[in-house]
């Protein structure tokens, strides 16, 4: 009498840190998705922002690119300065004028081989960071403190077929 006692407590307490362990784990998860950005990709027509208007405005944003040099870019991106967001990275490059802007968007394609896209840099719950025009591969954004997003390098193509050693 005593053991089959025992049994249905020890039953209620492992159902009990089953269920406590369940919730832990999705709590867990939902704090780590608010960690983290995302990209939303722009339609190529009918938008209400093109990789022109950035370039036409380009005052307006702090200008970053990625890659092996002006001719050899992955991406850039546009951080407006209007608001009180802001995106960092460690090997990004700062973009100074309007001449270097134009040369890096014209050699994404040259440098990828893929075709770019604009996207809108988003944080958590769809927050508006900037934008990002690039063409290949995985983006990873960490928010790194309440207005401040990190940007890790962009992923480069496979060197087969691009002609350039990029090593």
């Amino acid at each position: 009498m005593v053991l089959r006692k025992w049994r249905k407590t020890m039953k209620k307490y492992i159902h009990i840190s089953l269920i406590l362990c369940l919730v832990l784990m999705i709590s867990g998860c939902v704090q780590l998705q608010d960690n983290y950005g995302s990209i939303k990709i722009l339609p190529s027509t009918g938008a209400k922002v093109t990789i022109q208007d950035l370039i036409d405005k380009w005052k307006d944003y702090n200008i970053y690119y990625a890659g092996y040099g002006v001719r050899l870019p992955l991406g850039v991106w546009f951080d407006p300065k209007d608001n009180d967001t802001s995106l960092v990275g460690d090997l990004w490059k700062p973009v100074r004028d309007k001449k270097t802007l134009i040369e890096i968007t014209q050699w994404i394609y040259p440098t990828t081989q893929y075709e770019p896209y604009l996207t809108e840099i988003l944080g958590p719950h769809g927050r508006f960071y900037g934008y990002l025009y690039y063409s290949y591969g995985m983006v990873v954004l960490k928010k790194i403190g309440k207005n401040k997003m990190y940007v890790l390098d962009l992923e480069r193509p496979h060197d087969e077929g691009l002609g350039t050693d990029m090593h």
